[in-house]
């Protein structure tokens, strides 16, 4: 059994706990320019910015710095706990005293402030949108208006992340076919480590991975369509085997996994002591961070024989908007912030910054593990449906299929059940277009 160093856990414990966003310096004297702004300007408007991303807060600064630099603003950004941000915003954005301009959810998740009337209006402001693949504009659209809210701030693509060390010690290739995927899984766990990092106690990240393993065999698009169509329901004989292929898999899991969490899935990756770890795009920057040794490759999960795609897939959605909090009395400050937030000088920031997949136009990704993610999703792309589609009610598709497959690794239902639960959830709000 190969035993893997454990010099990260301190660091990585260190570095999952909450950062607090700090509120910007002030000047000693009248005359003295906040460092960042604009030359000449004197007394910089404030802007504040809120986000539920506080392990961003550094490169956010670095990247509001540059904007600071030709505009009389100062962005105050303030980062809060990712579970606690939604209680946080709604409490703001209905109060006198919230942010300007606000990290806003996607698709489903965003209608409930656009219904409330709590986000201003952008349509035909932005410039930059009218360049975007016009699924993640979605992501920014009222449902019932068809009226854009937000700039969509990034693209999220789904596939594997693989250690490259670990692939050579074992002498695996790359797999390319669901049975070179399987043997490699068996090889990994021969050897003492765990193959897959996945921690099903967090049901939100059930959903992803059943995507990641899932939507090439029940048919990525052609499926949603289908389904948006009324020609097919999330009980169709390929749904339910894409969900037992996470039964399938299960075995070269954590185990225990329904008791293992999301961050111990990171750590078990990091500090490797797992050889692969399904995930999205956004997992890099820290990965990079917390272990900067990490020889880091990604893949397509292989189709298998009979899957309804012929070809692997990287699914994607948009993470989220940026938008303009409608009781904000500085609309035209925050507008003009938005309108750079839709260029490419953004865009580029966020992409080297961040390491995220910003939707701008002209934005090139100079991070070689970020160019292999972008390439495989060009070539072959898909929709993550539940998330796309499904959460415009109660409950959501997302909600379902996680709770669902904490059912199945807990064997309290088996894949055909889970596939059922997912449709009569959404039976109660959704209706197919004919």
């Amino acid at each position: 059994m190969k035993v893997r160093p454990r010099h990260l856990i301190a660091a990585l414990a260190l570095a999952m706990l909450p950062i607090t966003a700090c509120a910007p310096g002030s000047s000693s004297t009248p005359q003295e320019k906040p460092a960042g702004t604009a030359a000449g300007c004197a007394s910089p408007e404030s802007l504040k910015v809120w986000s539920w991303r506080p392990e961003d807060v550094e490169a956010y600064k670095k990247i509001f710095a540059a904007y600071e630099e030709k505009n009389c603003v100062k962005v105050d950004f303030q980062a809060f706990k990712n579970t606690e941000y939604n209680q946080i915003l709604t409490t703001g954005l209905t109060g006198s005293n919230g942010p300007d301009v606000v990290q806003a959810r996607a698709y489903g998740a965003l209608q409930p402030l656009i219904a409330g009337g709590n986000l201003t209006e952008i349509t035909g402001k932005v410039e930059g949108l009218n360049s975007m693949d016009p699924t993640i504009v979605t992501g920014a659209t009222g449902k019932a208006d068809g009226k854009v809210y937000g700039v969509p701030f990034a693209t999220q693509t789904m596939q594997v992340f693989y250690n490259k060390k670990i692939f050579k010690e074992e002498g695996i290739e790359v797999p390319k076919t669901w049975d070179d995927f399987m043997k490699a899984n068996e090889k990994i766990k021969g050897s003492g480590m765990t193959p897959l990092a996945v921690g099903a106690k967090d049901a939100w990240m059930m959903p992803f991975i059943h995507d990641i393993f899932g939507s090439a065999e029940y048919g990525g698009k052609d499926f949603r369509d289908a389904v948006q169509s009324g020609k097919k329901t999330f009980t169709d004989d390929k749904y339910i085997k894409s969900i037992q292929n996470l039964k399938d898999l299960q075995g070269f899991m954590p185990k225990d996994v329904v008791g293992v969490s999301y961050t111990d899935a990171q750590v078990l990756f990091t500090n490797e002591q797992a050889a692969m770890f399904p995930g999205g795009s956004f997992e890099l920057a820290f990965f990079q961070k917390q272990n900067p040794e990490l020889d880091l490759g990604v893949f397509q999960v292989p189709v298998r024989d009979g899957s309804a795609s012929s070809k692997p897939v990287s699914p994607a959605y948009a993470d989220g908007n940026w938008a303009i909090n409608a009781k904000s009395p500085k609309q035209e400050a925050s507008l003009k912030l938005l309108q750079w937030m839709g260029t490419q000088e953004f865009g580029q920031m966020v992409a080297d910054e961040l390491k995220q997949f910003s939707p701008v136009e002209g934005v090139s990704f100079n991070d070689p593990v970020m160019k292999e993610i972008w390439d495989l999703y060009q070539a072959n792309s898909a929709p993550y449906t539940l998330l796309v589609d499904f959460r415009y009610g109660t409950p959501s598709g997302t909600d379902l299929m996680g709770s669902g497959v904490q059912e199945l690794f807990l064997d309290s239902k088996d894949a055909s059940g889970v596939a059922q639960k997912v449709q009569d959830g959404v039976s109660q709000w959704f209706k197919p277009t004919s």
